[in-house]
């Protein structure tokens, strides 16, 4: 249940961010900016801070070079789709919530994966040691 609920954070991180909706950050700050300003610079902030969180814990974990896998794989598993007829990219909505997906999925991976690798191996990552 861990890797999904740290997907699930993930993935409403982005969505929060933008989606292809009225009801995400980007659209409310373009619609309320002079009247909200402070509110948006505090949510603009804390989203930052999840930013921060998910991307410094996956860059650690599985690097710029597993971030690529992982899209890799998800862009390889919608050009299966494409192909088979089950999924149609004419739609720039679906594309942006499929997009979201697989940015949210690296981000899920990416904060599990050093769980993962333990439960795999044995092995604790160990990156700062205290004197």
């Amino acid at each position: 249940m861990g890797f999904v609920l740290r997907w699930m954070i993930a993935f409403a991180l982005i969505a929060l961010t933008y989606n292809p909706t009225r009801w995400n950050y980007s659209a409310w700050v373009g619609r309320n900016w002079p009247d909200q300003m402070p509110l948006a610079v505090l949510l603009g902030l804390l989203l930052f801070v999840g930013y921060v969180i998910y991307l410094r814990a996956t860059l650690r974990s599985i690097g710029p070079f597993g971030m690529g896998l992982v899209i890799a794989v998800f862009g390889a598993l919608v050009w299966v789709l494409v192909d088979f007829g089950v999924v149609s990219l004419d739609n720039p909505g679906l594309n942006t919530w499929l997009g979201i997906f697989a940015l949210s999925l690296v981000l899920g991976i990416g904060l599990s994966w050093s769980i993962v690798r333990r439960r795999l191996s044995g092995q604790a990552d160990v990156d700062d040691v205290e004197d």
